[in-house]
């Protein structure tokens, strides 16, 4: 069967205030805005290792989706989620999910969650994968 996916091209989440999005991405989590709108109140940052852009806007009044603050089940990848979870609190960023290690069937999982100012869920994830056996 032929797949209906091609690709990713990005990741879209609503916002309530296009400046106070733009400063979460850009100040807390060191992303580089590749684009923005004003006119339009959107904004397109890249995401690290991907061609894959998490892009926001504000929602409009007939958009479908979901609304702001109730995004979540994004994975991000980091080499210790621990680490990064302690500076996005650093830098001001809310923590919703302490970073916590478990042991799963492909590895030892940590992950943590932060939220941004909308209150969008994302979670930060490393799996060291078990040794063949």
């Amino acid at each position: 069967m032929e797949s209906m996916i091609e690709g990713m091209e990005a990741v879209t989440v609503h916002v309530a205030e296009i400046e106070r999005a733009r400063t979460f991405y850009s100040d807390v989590l060191g992303l580089q805005e590749v684009s923005f709108n004003a006119a339009a109140s959107r904004a397109a940052f890249a995401i690290p290792g991907t061609t894959t852009l998490l892009t926001m806007h504000i929602q409009g009044e007939d958009e479908g989706g979901r609304p702001p603050g109730t995004v979540s089940g994004i994975v991000f990848s980091h080499k210790d989620p621990a680490a990064a979870c302690a500076e996005i609190r650093r830098r001001g960023g809310t923590i919703v999910g302490e970073p916590r290690t478990f042991p799963t069937p492909i590895g030892t999982v940590t992950l943590g969650v932060f939220a941004d100012p909308d209150g969008n869920e994302f979670v930060l994830r490393h799996v060291r994968k078990n040794a063949p056996g």
